[in-house]
């Protein structure tokens, strides 16, 4: 059996202009992990896997951005070609959007978070999630240890994600299969 069934779900976290070379928060060699994200979108939907999409769809002075005190220059703004999916990516026209960090005096780094995906999985009887996108130290390793925690076999596709920090990579790694999620 391949990686990709009706009871999985392959979650692509965060692949938005904003965060590819040439952005507002580049990822280095961010875009890298289109080619293998566009591969496995072929693969899930011709196994019938879902596909969802996660998001940064922050509103203007949002809590993360430097200005308002937070880490973050501002980035993924709502409604701006920042904030929106790479061009380059092959999204499925019935592809799940969800948006994430959409309150202004809180920041969510995990697709689960305040977003409702997980009840959404599970009446949909997922039971595998397989996780790419960016950054795999930030929003990739939230999603993941979060999916984890929420009893989903957890599967990263390590050639289709890239780190803020690359010196965290191995760190984040070793975090995530403790976790109980598997680096594929």
């Amino acid at each position: 059996m391949g990686l990709f069934d009706p009871h999985t779900v392959l979650l692509l976290v965060d692949v938005q202009n904003d965060f590819c070379p040439g952005g507002a928060l580049p990822v280095a060699d961010g875009d890298a992990v289109i080619a293998p994200l566009n591969r496995a979108i072929a693969e899930a939907t011709a196994a019938g896997a879902l596909v969802v999409a996660s998001r940064d769809w922050h509103p203007v002075a949002h809590c993360s951005f430097a200005p308002q005190g937070g880490p973050w220059p501002e980035h993924c703004v709502q409604d701006t070609p920042g904030a929106a999916f790479h061009t380059a990516l092959a999204l499925p026209e019935d592809a799940i959007r969800v948006s994430k960090g959409t309150a202004f005096d809180r920041d969510a780094y995990s697709a689960f978070d305040g977003t409702g995906l997980g009840g959404f999985l599970d009446a949909r009887g997922i039971r595998r999630v397989v996780i790419g996108g960016l950054a795999q130290d930030v929003c990739v390793r939230a999603t993941a240890l979060d999916a984890a925690r929420a009893g989903f076999k957890t599967i990263l596709l390590a050639e289709a994600t890239r780190a803020v920090d690359p010196a965290a990579v191995d760190a984040v790694l070793v975090e995530l299969r403790q976790a109980g999620a598997q680096i594929a």
